[in-house]
């Protein structure tokens, strides 16, 4: 497991739900190529509501078409795995937003033996 704490780089691509690399969807290939080049994480959270460059709002109001949802692939992990990952990224994400940003990193602890959630019941809490 990659130990990681301390300075940090963030890692942050903006793209829509519906984005595909090879008929497969964007951001698990993005997450896929991040495990594979050995990154310490990558999570992906579906936005509500949002627009880009285009200026057109998509959002998963009751009473709206668009099902195209904004997604934030999220990586963490030293400068040096982030930008050399860079290349990579800039092959897949040809709309969208990348940022970077400076972190801390205060924690960053997997699962070691046992079922998930195993570490509640101990009286700890798993991550």
């Amino acid at each position: 497991m990659t130990r990681l704490t301390g300075r940090a780089l963030r890692l942050t691509a903006l793209i829509g739900e519906h984005d595909t690399w090879h008929h497969r969807p964007l951001y698990s290939e993005i997450v896929h190529r991040a495990r594979a080049a050995g990154l310490a994480g990558a999570s992906v959270f579906r936005g509500i509501e949002g627009f880009g460059a285009s200026s057109l709002i998509h959002t998963s109001r009751l009473l709206s078409l668009s099902e195209d949802l904004p997604v934030a692939v999220v990586i963490v992990d030293t400068e040096e795995n982030v930008r050399s990952f860079l290349p990579q990224l800039d092959e897949l994400v040809t709309e969208g937003l990348v940022l970077l940003d400076d972190c801390e990193v205060i924690r960053y602890v997997g699962r070691t033996e046992g079922k998930p959630g195993e570490a509640d019941r101990q009286g700890k809490k798993s991550l």
